[in-house]
């Protein structure tokens, strides 16, 4: 939770939004973790949007809010804490360990080195004295040999910190990686989604290039965990990120908005070409089914409504996003299952939305 959130509320204000959080964990069966706290927290304030509609998604459909259910919402809308905050501390320990052996063993070596080099000199000081040749060599030979051992040794030291780094270096990209993933579906999640935005957006302004979303929400969805179980739920869920990967270009990103809603960026697309990519997802998953857990079980087919919405230059993710949200919802009151672009909104039926 950002400090700021906690600083800007008085004492009063936050035990009554503390006691509020807690007795919605409790009626939804959320395991008061810190991490959970903090998102219930957050949703009880109201200060994240997209937080407060992701949670009152989730309790329309009555999803159960699992393990999975809240490290995602934590992941997605908390930053990156819980066990990959923990990776991440790992990593900075594993980190100053080995900084701290390095210099060490960096150290070490300079003293040997001056005493390497105090010991060869004392050997040719004793060129000047009646010292046999052969005793002088053999002495030089001798440092020599030591001199070529440490710096073997230090070669060897610094390539086994040079693996660590790999190492650590590896397990911050992978920690990073499933921050930004949705564990079901495998789509990037809302802090992957928010990422790949920020970088379109400034190219589609940089280059005047059209930037569009379409915006995907399942069709009656509760009834597959009401009636078939979460499990046939997030088979749908499932099948609907396979088919989002396979319809978008390469340089799109599909990715998991919440609940039952994924959503789509396609940079360079302008609202007729999203549109066209939107009516063949729809088409799709029309024609795609769910198999059952018995072989007489029969499940309902399976649609989907999408609103389709672009960029305009300058404006922020969530105002794209609303405007795709309004197309959808009106492509939902007016039938279900099919696309509608937010060009097509009739503005007095629109308002009903």
């Amino acid at each position: 939770m950002a400090a700021s959130t906690l600083e800007d509320t008085d004492f009063d204000y936050a035990m009554s939004v503390a006691e509020k959080t807690v007795g919605l964990m409790a009626r939804h069966r959320v395991p008061p973790t810190p991490d959970n706290f903090s998102v219930w927290f957050t949703y009880v304030l109201g200060t994240s949007i997209e937080l407060k509609r992701a949670i009152d998604i989730l309790i329309g459909n009555k999803r159960r809010f699992d393990a999975k259910t809240n490290y995602d919402l934590f992941v997605a809308y908390m930053g990156l804490q819980g066990s990959d905050g923990r990776t991440v501390n790992h990593a900075s320990q594993r980190l100053r360990l080995l900084m701290l052996s390095a210099r060490q063993f960096l150290n070490t070596a300079i003293a040997d080195n001056h005493s390497q080099m105090q010991a060869i000199s004392d050997v040719a000081d004793r060129g000047g004295a009646e010292v046999h040749p052969r005793q002088l060599i053999e002495g030089l030979m001798k440092e020599l040999e030591k001199a070529t051992t440490r710096a073997t040794d230090l070669e060897t030291n610094f390539a086994e910190k040079a693996r660590e780094l790999d190492s650590i270096r590896d397990s911050l990209s992978k920690s990073e990686e499933r921050a930004k993933t949705d564990t079901l579906t495998g789509l990037p999640n809302r802090r992957g989604l928010e990422e790949f935005f920020r970088v379109a957006q400034i190219a589609a302004m940089e280059r005047g290039e059209p930037l569009s979303v379409l915006l995907i929400d399942i069709d009656h969805f509760k009834k597959f965990n009401d009636n078939f179980g979460h499990g046939v739920g997030d088979q749908v869920l499932q099948l609907m990120a396979t088919v989002l990967r396979d319809k978008v270009r390469e340089g799109d990103l599909p990715a998991r908005y919440g609940g039952e809603e994924l959503i789509a960026v396609l940079p360079k697309a302008d609202l007729a070409a999203c549109k066209r990519v939107a009516e063949r997802i729809r088409r799709t998953i029309a024609e795609r089914s769910i198999a059952g857990r018995s072989a007489d079980e029969v499940l309902p087919g399976i649609t989907i409504s999408i609103g389709v919405a672009q960029f305009q230059p300058g404006e922020s993710m969530s105002d794209l996003i609303e405007r795709g949200d309004r197309a959808l919802y009106f492509a939902k009151k007016t039938g279900r299952n099919r696309v509608v672009a937010e060009n097509e909104l009739d503005p007095e039926l629109a308002k009903a939305v």
